[in-house]
């Protein structure tokens, strides 16, 4: 595994930041760990990176324990904290030879120009990176965390603040280092997870509440919706009858239809048709969003 987590506990004083949170990731896979502010995304991130230490239970990068191997893991690791602390008074390019220089990498000047084009960065290379903007800053963060070729990449808020040409940059960015990276993103925004994600963490004050792949989201409830549109006009009374179904909503292009058990709907709806003699012009599954499965497991 890339990251193993094991019981894990962060306690300031008193209070648990983090509370017995256990989940694994194996390599080359991009997850999304979501969570409100304040619910210990950014403090399982740092005790993952080695920036501070766990009170309770194992955590291991690549096999590493990072308690016992500080140093080691963090070859293993590039991160992007939320704050992204950048020199904004070195050049671009002689910042990234400052960081390759401090991984002791060979072929310096060869990997900086690797790392220019990767994220994008030409136009801007020969600027202080004051001079940025907060996308080409960000930029400037991910060349800095995969500079040394890490296995795992850790990004904490990586869009924070980017317009939304900056935002689908980064997250184009993101997807296409991915493919080689075990990434543990953290972010508040539903459509970047899924357009990016293939699994997704959940945390709520401490407390993992959720651990899905991302596809299977919408089959997360106990219910599930289908919109379907006749041919032909149907009686509300007909559709109450098929197998499953618990509430019928008309709209005025077709029917809403609610089940409460897990099952595909669109096969009964679908018998229902054949046997009336009826054609389904529309029969979709509405899948329930990013945004409303966080929200019912966040809310208060």
């Amino acid at each position: 595994m890339s990251i193993e987590i094991n019981n894990l506990f962060k306690y300031y004083g008193n209070q648990a930041a983090v509370k017995n949170v256990s989940f694994s990731i194996p390599k080359g896979q991009v997850v999304g760990f979501l969570g409100p502010n304040g619910a210990g995304k950014s403090t399982t991130m740092k005790i993952i990176t080695g920036f501070i230490p766990a009170s309770e239970g194992s955590v291991s990068v690549c096999g590493i324990p990072v308690d016992t191997n500080n140093l080691k893991t963090r070859q293993k690791i590039g991160y992007l904290p939320e704050s992204n602390p950048l020199y904004t008074d070195m050049y671009v390019r002689e910042y990234l030879e400052f960081v390759g220089r401090i991984y002791k990498i060979k072929n310096l000047k060869q990997r900086v120009n690797e790392m220019i084009d990767l994220v994008g960065l030409g136009v801007e290379q020969h600027k202080k990176i004051e001079a940025l903007s907060k996308g080409y800053k960000q930029r400037v963060g991910l060349a800095q965390a995969i500079i040394h070729d890490p296995e795992v990449l850790i990004l904490d808020e990586p869009t924070s603040g980017l317009d939304p040409n900056q935002l689908v940059e980064i997250r184009e960015l993101i997807k296409n280092i991915g493919k080689e990276k075990t990434v543990l993103l953290s972010t508040h925004i539903m459509q970047e997870v899924e357009a990016i994600c293939q699994r997704v963490l959940i945390i709520k004050q401490g407390v993992l509440v959720a651990d899905n792949i991302s596809s299977e989201i919408k089959y997360t409830d106990n219910k599930q919706t289908v919109f379907v549109e006749f041919n032909k006009s149907v009686n509300k009374s007909e559709l109450q009858k098929i197998q499953g179904v618990q509430a019928v909503r008309q709209f005025e292009q077709g029917w809403l239809i609610e089940a409460t058990e897990l099952v595909d709907l669109r096969l009964k709806i679908a018998e229902f048709a054949q046997q009336n003699g009826i054609l389904p012009l529309t029969l979709k599954l509405e899948a329930k969003s990013m945004e409303e499965y966080f929200k019912g497991l966040t809310k208060n």
